[in-house]
C-alpha cells in the first residue's frame, strides 16, 4: 500500500489556493477570446477587453484575479490502496490557511453564520470526497466566490414537469440573476440524485472543462441549446448587453427517485477558477 504523509497534502493545497487565485484556466480564456471575437457591441467589446487585461496582469504579475478570492472548495479523489499518515482534514485546512496567508488572499470566512465573526484565515475549506481505483490522490482545489454562489439555485421539480421544466428553472436562475453573478458565466447544472446530491453534481459540473461536452449526446445537445437560450437573453457582459452572457453550460446527472427530479444551477462568474494536481 503507498503512504502518503499529510505534509505532502498541505503543500499542494497551499500551492493550488494561490495558483488558482491568479492563474484563470487555458479553457476559460480561450471561450473569453472566442467571445470577444464574436460581440458586436462596443460596450460588451470594452468590457471584455479589460476582462482579457486584468487575466493577463494577475498572471504576470501572481496577483488575484479578483478581488473575492473565494471560499476554498477542494475536491478529494483518494485512491482505495492509498494510506495517508496523519488527519487528511487537517492537513487540507493547513494549505488552506497557509495559502491564503502567504498568497495575501482575503480571508472570507466567518464562523458562524449569524454571528459573522471572521475567521481570520479563509479556514475551514469545504472538502468532498470520491474513493476511487488506485493508489493516486487527486486535489482539486477552486476558489467560490459569492457573487456567483449567491445566484444559484435548486428546486425540486415534478416528473411530470419533464425536460421543459428543466429548460425552464435552468433559464429562469440566469435571468433573476442578471448582472450580479459577473457575466459572462459558466452555469453548472446537476439533474438527478437527492436534494444535496443534485447540487454536489451542479457544483462538480462546474469543474468540467468547457472545452468537454457530456458524454451523453442527449444531455450534451442540451447543454448546447441552454448556452444558445441564455445568450439570447441580451444579458451580456457584465449586464450591460452583448452577445455572450454565458461561456459554457455543463451538465451533470445521476439516477432519482420514480417521484422526484432535482435541479440544482450552481454560476460562476468569468472567473471560474480551479486548479488540480495528482500526488
Amino acid at each position: 500500500m503507498r503512504i502518503i504523509m499529510s505534509d505532502k497534502i498541505t503543500e499542494c493545497v497551499k500551492r493550488l489556493c494561490i495558483e488558482a487565485n491568479c492563474v484563470l484556466p487555458a479553457d476559460i480564456r480561450k471561450r473569453i477570446d472566442e467571445a470577444r471575437a464574436a460581440e458586436k457591441w462596443d460596450v460588451a467589446k470594452g468590457i471584455l477587453d479589460n476582462i482579457i487585461i486584468n487575466y493577463g496582469i494577475a498572471e504576470k504579475g501572481m496577483q488575484p484575479i479578483c478581488q473575492d478570492t473565494g471560499m476554498a472548495c477542494v475536491f478529494l479523489e483518494i485512491g482505495q490502496d492509498l494510506h495517508i499518515e496523519g488527519s487528511i482534514e487537517d492537513a487540507v485546512n493547513e494549505g488552506v490557511r497557509q495559502g491564503y496567508g502567504d498568497g495575501f488572499l482575503r480571508k472570507s470566512v466567518v464562523k458562524d453564520p449569524l454571528d459573522r465573526v471572521n475567521t481570520k484565515d479563509n479556514t475551514p475549506a469545504m472538502i468532498y470526497y470520491d474513493i476511487v481505483p488506485g493508489d493516486k490522490l487527486k486535489i482539486t482545489v477552486a476558489p467560490k466566490g459569492f457573487g456567483s454562489e449567491n445566484m444559484s439555485q435548486i428546486k425540486m421539480l415534478k416528473p411530470s414537469d419533464g425536460l421543459e421544466g428543466v429548460k425552464a428553472f435552468v433559464q429562469k436562475v440566469v435571468e433573476e440573476a442578471g448582472p450580479n453573478p459577473c457575466p459572462p458565466i459558466v452555469v453548472g447544472v446537476g439533474i438527478g440524485g437527492t436534494f444535496d446530491k443534485a447540487a454536489l453534481l451542479a457544483k462538480k459540473a462546474l469543474m468540467r472543462s468547457t472545452d468537454m461536452r457530456n458524454s451523453n449526446p442527449f444531455y450534451a445537445n442540451l447543454e448546447k441549446e441552454l448556452l444558445e437560450k441564455i445568450n439570447a437573453s441580451g444579458i451580456g457582459p457584465q449586464g450591460f448587453g452583448g452577445l455572450t452572457t454565458a461561456l459554457a453550460v455543463n451538465i451533470e446527472t445521476m439516477p432519482t427517485h420514480i417521484a422526484g427530479l432535482p435541479v440544482a444551477v450552481n454560476i460562476n462568474c468569468h472567473v471560474t477558477r480551479h486548479m488540480t494536481e495528482v500526488l
